[in-house]
C-alpha cells in the first residue's frame, strides 16, 4: 500500500522489527488506523541477521555433531562439513518466507508500509526521508539496535555480527572478539561447521550475568570441542597479513598468527541516530538508549519505545511481548495492560545449549540473604553422549529460597536446556518450590527428568 504525502494515523511505527510489527498487528487488530515505517526488510535484527539465521546455522551445526556420533553407534557414516553455499541457500529461502508473510499479514490487515525512514518532528507529526509526512495520534519508536565495532586501529579488517551472515564459506581459522551471547554462539556454530575458533575475552569468563557454575561447565564443553579460550586478553589493534587475514595486536605488544577472519562480539548500541528524539521531547540516556516507564511511554506525550532501543531486555519475545501489551492498553481498553520482565527465560544458543530463568545464586543471596538461599544442582552425560562415549556434560541448578524452597532461578546446560527450559519457566513463573518439583513424576529416560529429581 502507499501513502499520500499528508497521512492521518492512529498510530505511526517507526521500525519494523519484531517489536514494531507486532504492536503494528495488534494495534490494527483493535481496529486502528497504523502506518509502519521501515526501509530495510521486515522483520529487523531477529529475521535478518539475528535469531533466525543464527538458529538456522546452529540447528546445521548440531546435526554435524550428531553426525559425527552416529558412526560411534554402527552407522556407516563419515564425518563431514556441510556444503556451504546449499546451506546458506536454505537458511535465505527459509527467511524470504518469513518476509512474504509478514507483507501479506500487512496487506490483510490494512497496515499502511512505507518503505523509509521516519524522523520525529514533535506534535505528533512524523517526515519520511522520501517527503512523505504523517500525522499520528501516536507514535511507536521501535528502531532496535546494531552491532558496534572498538575502537582501534585496524578493525575495519574485521567483521561484525552482521559480516558473519554474509559469509560465503567458513573461514580456516577464526578469532572471536568478545564473550557474550554473540561470542559464544557464533564460536560453537563456526567449530561444528569446520573452522578452528579461538575466542578472546576481556574478563576472566564468559557470559556473564548467568550462573558461574553452570558457564563453568560450559568453557569445558567448549574446550572438549576443541574452541581455544583466552581470558583477561585486551585487544590493542588488528594489522593486516600480506597473504589476506589479520593478526591481532595485544595491548603490549604481542602479535599472534594470522587468522582468516576476525568477527567483533563487543556488543551493541541503540538505532536512535537522526530520529528527531530531541525535537520531539523524548529523552535518551547516555548511551542513546530511549528512556521509557513501564508502560513503555518516553517522556514525550503519546510517544512510545519497545524492544532494544530501550536497553531493557534485548530479546526478541520480550519486544514482541511489549509492542502488544502497549497497544492492548493504548487501543484495546486495557489501562494497566504492561509486561512483567521478572523471571523471563533466556536461551544462549551454544554447543550445548545454555539457559536461565529468574535469578542466579548470587543474586538471590544478596536480595534474600545468604542463609535463606539454597542450591540443588546435578552433573551428567546425556545418554546419547554416553552411548557414543562422547565427553559432553550437562549441568542443572536450582536457586531456592526459604524454608519451603520456593525455586526462584533455573540454570541449565546442556543437550535440548534450550526446549526443557520453555517448561519449566512456567513453573518457575507461577511460583514453585522444590517439593512441587518433586511431587512431578518424571519422563524417563530424558535430561528433562534430572531437574524433577534434584536434591
Amino acid at each position: 500500500m502507499s501513502a499520500d504525502r499528508g497521512l492521518h494515523v492512529d498510530l505511526a511505527v517507526v521500525g519494523g522489527g519484531s517489536g514494531g510489527l507486532a504492536a503494528a498487528f495488534r494495534a490494527a487488530g483493535h481496529g486502528a488506523r497504523v502506518a509502519l515505517l521501515e526501509p530495510g526488510e521486515l522483520g529487523g535484527t531477529c529475521v535478518n541477521v539475528g535469531c533466525v539465521p543464527k538458529k538456522a546455522m546452529w540447528l546445521a551445526a548440531e546435526l554435524g555433531a550428531h553426525i559425527r556420533m552416529a558412526s560411534a553407534l554402527g552407522f556407516p557414516v563419515e564425518p563431514a562439513c556441510p556444503d556451504w553455499a546449499q546451506l546458506i541457500a536454505s537458511r535465505q529461502r527459509y527467511i524470504a518466507n518469513i518476509h512474504a508473510s509478514y507483507r501479506r499479514r500487512l496487506d490483510e490487515a490494512g497496515i499502511v508500509l512505507l518503505p523509509a525512514r521516519g524522523r520525529l518532528t514533535g506534535g505528533g507529526m512524523v517526515e519520511c526521508e522520501d517527503g512523505n509526512r504523517l500525522e499520528a495520534k501516536h507514535i511507536l519508536v521501535a528502531t532496535g539496535g546494531r552491532p558496534v565495532r572498538p575502537d582501534i586501529p585496524g578493525a575495519e579488517l574485521g567483521i561484525d555480527s552482521d559480516g558473519f551472515f554474509a559469509l560465503s564459506e567458513a573461514p580456516r581459522r577464526v578469532a572471536i572478539i568478545g564473550g557474550g551471547y554473540i561470542g559464544v554462539e557464533l564460536a560453537g556454530v563456526l567449530q561444528a561447521l569446520g573452522s578452528r575458533v579461538e575466542l578472546f575475552v576481556r574478563g576472566d569468563s564468559l557470559l556473564k550475568g548467568f550462573d558461574p557454575e553452570v558457564v563453568e561447565r560450559l568453557q569445558g564443553n567448549m574446550h572438549q570441542a576443541g574452541i581455544a579460550l583466552h581470558f583477561g586478553y585486551s585487544l590493542a589493534a588488528l594489522e593486516a597479513c600480506a597473504g589476506g587475514g589479520a593478526r591481532l595486536c595485544e595491548q603490549g605488544g604481542d602479535t599472534g598468527e594470522p587468522f582468516d577472519a576476525v568477527i567483533f562480539a563487543t556488543g551493541r548500541r541503540p538505532n536512535t541516530d537522526g530520529l528527531g528524539l530531541e525535537a520531539a521531547g523524548v529523552r535518551t540516556a547516555a548511551d542513546g538508549h530511549v528512556e521509557v516507564d513501564a508502560f513503555q511511554a518516553t517522556s514525550a506525550k503519546r510517544v512510545y519505545a519497545v524492544g532494544d532501543v530501550t536497553g531493557r531486555l534485548a530479546l526478541t519475545p520480550v519486544a514482541i511481548a511489549e509492542g502488544r501489551r502497549l497497544m492492548d492498553r493504548v487501543f484495546g481498553g486495557e489501562p494497566d495492560a504492561c509486561v512483567d520482565h521478572d523471571n523471563v527465560a533466556t536461551v544462549v544458543f551454544s554447543h550445548p545449549p545454555l539457559g536461565k530463568v529468574g535469578l542466579t545464586e548470587a543474586e538471590a543471596r544478596e536480595r534474600f540473604g545468604h542463609d535463606a538461599v539454597s542450591c540443588h544442582g546435578t552433573t551428567f552425560r546425556p545418554m546419547l553422549h554416553a552411548l557414543a562415549d562422547a565427553q559432553q556434560h550437562s549441568m542443572f541448578k536450582a536457586v531456592c529460597v526459604g524454608k519451603e524452597k520456593r525455586v526462584v532461578g533455573l540454570h541449565l546446560v546442556g543437550e535440548a536446556a534450550d526446549e526443557i527450559l520453555q517448561g519449566f519457566a512456567v513453573a518457575v513463573k507461577l511460583g514453585a518450590t522444590l517439593a512441587d518439583f518433586h511431587a512431578t513424576v518424571a519422563i524417563h529416560p530424558t535430561s528433562a527428568e534430572e531437574i524433577v529429581l534434584l536434591r
